[in-house]
C-alpha cells in the first residue's frame, strides 16, 4: 500500500510505503529427504508464479535457519529472522509441518536531486513479531476451522489431498490478508461481549434451551448481536476463532441496513402473527425455491477424542444472529431447514428487537456521550474479553483507528514487555507527540490508554487511569 507523505517541498514528495505480503508456504522437510528431491517438501507457495528453483532456495534457507537456531535451544527454534528488506517469521503448527511468512518492512522513498533515482529507507523496527507472528497461527487456526489438521488430510488421501485443500483455502485466504492493518487487536484474538441486562439475558438463554429442546439435531449454539458475542455453548478457542470468521467474512459480506424495533414493517410473504425477518446467512438464499441446496459449510471443532465435524448454519434476523452447529454424519433436508426457519425466525426477530429497546433505554439514561479525554484497549485473558475505543471499525479488509500508527507501535511495544514476565505491572510512556500511553496488568487483565493531555505530569496520568477504571471498569479489581 502507497501513501504519500506531503513532507517536501516544491513537488518533491516522499512515498510511504506499508507493510505487504512477499511470500507464505508451507512445507514438510520429512517429504523429500534426498538430493533431487526437495521439491516435494513444498506443500503450498504463493505467489504460484515463483520458478520452481527459487521456490526450493527459499525452503531450503528457512529449513537451514531452524535447523541451526536448534543447536542453541532443541525445544525452540527460531520464530522470526529480522533482515534490512523483509521478515520471515516461521510457525510450527504440527510436528514437520511449517508455515513461512515473509513480509516487507515498511520503506520510505525518498526524492534525489540532480534526477539521481530515489533513495530507500527501511523502517525495520516497525514490524512488531507479536502482531505478525500471531497472523501466521491465525492463518492455521482458519485453516484448521474449515478442514482440520494438516494430518487429517494426510490421513484420508496422502500429499495429494493436502496440497488440494492447503491450494483452495489459502488462495482465498491470502487476499483477505490486509498486513498494514493489523496491530494488538491481531495478538489478543478476542471476542467482544455486548452488554445486556440479566432479563434480557434471560430470554435469550431460554430461547437457546427452548431451540436445542425442539430440534435435537442442534449441538451446539452461538448468539450474537450487532457482531458482539452474548452466548456461547463451544469451547474458549473454538469459538474465537469461529467469531473471527463470523465478523471479519460472513457477515460484512452480507451487510444490509439493519430495520429495528417492532414498529417496522415484516416480512409480507409470511402470514399470521409468524411474521419474521429470519434467513439463511449459509446454506439456503430461498427457502421457497424448489431448486434450493441445502448445503452448509463445515467446520470442525476440539472434542474429548481431538475433534469432531460439525454442519455450521448461521441465522440472522435483523441485527441477531444464531449459530447452530449440527454433527456432520446427520444429512439436513428441506423439512428440516423449513422446521428451523418457522420456529427461530419469529422468536429470533422479537429478541432482536427487545435487546435494541434495552439497548436504547440504556443509552438514553447514560445520558450524552462526551468526547473522552482517552482511549483504551482492554483484554481479559481468562474469558477471552477484548474492548476498545480505538477501533472505530475493523474487519478483515479495512481498519479505521482513532489514534495514530506511531501510538498502536507504542501500545504493541508494551504487550511485547508484558509478555516477557508474568507479574503484574505499569508502564507509562511519554510519547514525542505529547500523548500519554499507560499499559496497566493486573492478573490476566491488560488495559491499554491513550490520553491526550499535553501538560499533565506523571502523578495527574495516574489519578486520570485510576478514574477511568473506576468509571468504565468499576466490577473488575485492577491492581494498583
Amino acid at each position: 500500500m502507497l501513501m504519500i507523505s506531503p513532507r517536501m517541498a516544491s513537488g518533491m514528495q516522499e512515498k510511504q510505503y506499508t507493510p505487504c505480503l512477499l511470500s507464505f508456504f508451507i512445507y514438510n522437510p520429512t517429504f523429500g529427504p534426498r538430493e533431487g528431491e526437495e521439491e516435494k517438501k513444498i506443500l503450498f507457495y504463493h505467489p504460484s508464479e515463483v520458478e520452481k528453483n527459487e521456490k526450493i532456495r527459499n525452503v531450503g534457507l528457512c529449513e537451514a535457519i531452524v535447523q541451526f537456531t536448534r543447536t542453541f535451544c532443541p525445544t525452540k527454534p527460531a520464530k522470526s529472522l529480522h533482515t534490512q528488506k523483509n521478515r520471515q517469521f516461521f510457525f510450527e503448527p504440527e510436528d514437520n509441518f511449517w508455515i513461512v511468512m515473509v513480509v516487507r518492512n515498511p520503506m520510505i522513498e525518498k526524492p534525489s536531486k540532480d534526477g539521481k533515482p530515489p533513495t530507500i529507507e527501511y523502517q525495520e523496527e516497525e514490524i512488531l513479531d507479536t502482531v505478525y507472528g500471531a497472523v501466521v497461527r491465525q492463518c492455521y487456526s482458519m485453516y484448521k476451522l474449515f478442514n482440520g489438521t494438516f494430518s487429517r488430510a494426510m490421513e484420508a488421501g496422502g500429499v495429494e489431498l493436502l496440497t488440494q485443500k492447503l491450494e483452495k483455502f489459502f488462495y482465498r485466504y491470502l487476499q483477505t490478508l490486509h498486513l498494514q492493518f493489523c496491530d494488538l487487536l491481531d495478538v489478543f484474538a478476542g471476542i467482544s461481549f455486548f452488554p445486556l441486562d440479566k432479563m434480557t439475558y434471560l430470554k435469550i438463554q431460554s430461547f437457546v434451551n427452548r431451540v436445542e429442546e425442539s430440534l435435537s439435531l442442534i449441538k451446539y449454539t452461538a448468539f450474537l448481536y450487532n457482531d458482539q458475542l452474548i452466548w456461547s455453548g463451544l469451547e474458549q478457542d473454538d469459538m474465537r476463532i469461529l467469531y473471527k470468521y463470523l465478523t471479519t467474512s460472513l457477515f460484512p459480506r452480507h451487510s444490509e441496513p439493519e430495520l429495528v424495533g417492532r414498529d417496522s414493517p415484516l416480512r409480507p410473504e409470511v402470514a399470521g402473527n409468524l411474521l419474521h425477518y429470519g434467513r439463511f446467512l449459509t446454506g439456503p438464499t430461498n427457502l421457497k425455491d424448489p431448486e434450493a441446496k441445502f448445503r452448509f459449510p463445515k467446520i470442525f471443532v476440539s472434542a474429548e477424542d481431538g475433534y469432531e465435524e460439525l454442519h455450521l448454519i448461521v441465522y440472522k434476523a435483523m441485527s441477531a444472529a444464531a449459530c447452530f452447529m449440527i454433527s456432520a454424519s446427520v444429512e439436513l433436508t428441506r423439512d428440516f431447514c423449513e422446521q428451523l426457519d418457522s420456529l427461530v425466525g419469529p422468536q429470533l426477530t422479537l429478541l432482536a428487537s427487545d435487546i435494541c429497546e434495552q439497548f436504547t433505554i440504556n443509552r438514553r439514561t447514560s445520558g450524552p456521550e462526551k468526547e473522552p479525554q482517552f482511549k483504551f484497549i482492554y483484554f481479559n485473558h481468562m474469558n477471552l474479553a477484548e474492548k476498545s475505543t480505538i477501533h472505530m471499525r475493523k474487519t478483515a479488509s479495512v481498519c479505521l483507528t482513532s489514534v495514530h500508527a506511531d501510538l498502536m507501535k507504542i501500545l504493541g511495544d508494551i504487550n511485547c514487555d508484558f509478555a516477557r514476565v508474568d507479574e503484574d505491572e505499569e508502564i507509562i510512556v511519554k510519547a514525542m507527540t505529547d500523548y500519554w500511553v499507560v499499559g496497566k496488568k493486573s492478573d490476566q487483565r491488560e488495559l491499554y490508554v491513550i490520553l491526550n493531555q499535553k501538560n499533565a505530569n506523571l502523578i495527574e496520568v495516574n489519578e486520570e487511569v485510576k478514574r477511568l477504571c473506576a468509571t468504565q471498569f468499576n466490577n473488575i479489581f485492577f491492581l494498583d
